[in-house]
């Protein structure tokens, strides 16, 4: 049992948890939008992929972006995932990311969207 982020408060005036898989999964999302040094403790947490939907579409940044990811997801969870692929779509004013993962614990293989439009 793990705590929901964000974190809420449920009815009952408890704090609200997920079971492992959805909290692995916002911890994803939590490193993919935080931005490096935006966490005072932890300067080089995060990806900074909310300041790529500005940028020209190219293969090359599609490609830089991809590598960007991949490792800090191998940085930050690499202890509780396994990072299958991650590939990045870049379309006028929306960043989408799809990343396929295995749990390692449990050799379960998900996978996730995730879309940010300005």
């Amino acid at each position: 049992m793990e705590f929901n982020y964000p974190f809420k408060i449920d009815n009952k005036g408890r704090t609200t948890s997920v079971g492992e898989e959805e909290h692995i999964l916002q911890m994803i999302e939590q490193i993919l939008f935080t931005m490096p040094g935006e966490r005072v403790n932890r300067p080089t947490f995060g990806t900074g992929v909310n300041q790529l939907i500005f940028e020209p579409n190219s293969d090359e940044l599609a490609a830089t972006t991809q590598f960007l990811i991949q490792g800090a997801l191998q940085q930050w969870l690499g202890n509780l995932i396994n990072v299958n692929s991650v590939q990045i779509t870049n379309r006028d004013s929306t960043l989408i990311i799809d990343i396929q993962y295995t749990i390692r614990q449990t050799q379960q293989v998900l996978a996730a969207k995730f879309t940010k439009t300005v």
